[in-house]
């Protein structure tokens, strides 16, 4: 299947080329970010080798719904998605942090209080709690937002220590991170889905804060299935979730954590396919709309075709 591993494009009025794990960022006029979202898959900071056909679709798309869903809330940065696997937007001064907000004990979380931890970024937690159990409230647990390698886990505490970020800015994004993870859940929620846990990018243009990047997909989200998830949890059963966390899983249970010296297992077909069809399957779940495959085959020159047609517009 058709997907996207890497573009190589020059645009006009193109200034400059990012490419992140996931995503080639066109700078146009030093205004505008023209951002691709490919088909390449990350896990434990490492970029897997196959992409994923129509991951970057899902992504953008489920990207796209919720900030528009949210702009009420705060504004973002985008201006325009002129195709399923690009969104054209503003360039703002990124802060040098995500806003990672839990609702329940899972992920990186649980593998921290599995060793004893009670405390993640400087966040208490109580005795006495199983993976996946619902938190008290909902608790924000920084990381700093590394260019290269691994993010690593910061608190509030250190971050206005540092003057990573000013007490102002970091209060206003504290706020905005709870009202965001509010409407989340509640949208989750209208589809049978619980919004476990998130993160978010916030920017600055003069003093304006904005929303970047992207929001409550399977890449920076994690969801579980309402329906069953008490009796799940009180028999000790996984939870059916919606998110990275599978291919997380299926890495680690063939040897591979991103650690030196370990080696990515094979990404068959069938993986490659399975892996697909999850994105799908989140995408239709959390939307409630069926997922539309472009009729297009040849990914890479659409994908020009659309930016070089947004361009003329900004």
């Amino acid at each position: 299947m058709d997907a996207i591993k890497e573009t190589h494009y020059n645009f006009p009025g193109q200034t400059a080329f990012y490419k992140g794990k996931v995503r080639d960022v066109y700078t146009i006029a030093d205004k505008y970010l023209a951002m691709v979202v490919t088909d390449r898959i990350s896990a434990f900071d490492v970029v897997l080798p196959e992409p994923i056909p129509f991951k970057g679709q899902v992504l953008n798309q489920i990207a796209a719904k919720f900030l528009r869903a949210t702009a009420d809330i705060v504004p973002n940065w985008v201006i325009s998605v002129p195709d399923p696997s690009v969104t054209i937007g503003r360039i703002c001064e990124p802060f040098k942090v995500e806003m990672v907000i839990r609702g329940y004990l899972a992920g990186h979380a649980a593998r921290e209080y599995a060793l004893g931890k009670r405390q993640v970024c400087g966040v208490s937690l109580p005795e006495g709690l199983k993976e996946n159990d619902k938190l008290p409230e909902p608790i924000i647990t920084p990381t700093t937002k590394a260019a290269v390698g691994h993010d690593e886990d910061i608190s509030r505490e250190e971050i206005l220590k540092q003057g990573i970020v000013t007490e102002a800015d970091y209060v206003q994004l504290e706020n905005y991170t709870r009202q965001l993870f509010k409407r989340g859940t509640e949208i989750a929620a209208a589809q049978g889905l619980i919004l476990v846990d998130t993160k978010y990018e916030f920017g600055k243009v003069g003093d304006q804060i904005y929303l970047i990047d992207e929001i409550h997909t399977p890449d920076s989200s994690r969801y579980f299935y309402s329906d069953g998830y008490e009796q799940r949890q009180a028999s000790g059963e996984a939870q059916k979730q919606l998110s990275k966390e599978f291919v997380r899983k299926w890495l680690i249970e063939n040897g591979f954590q991103g650690k030196d010296g370990q080696k990515v297992p094979e990404m068959t077909e069938n993986i490659i396919q399975s892996i697909s069809n999850r994105y799908i399957e989140l995408y239709e779940q959390i939307t409630g709309e069926k997922f539309i495959k472009p009729q297009v085959q040849n990914i890479v020159v659409r994908v020009e075709k659309a930016i070089n047609n947004a361009i003329v517009n900004l």
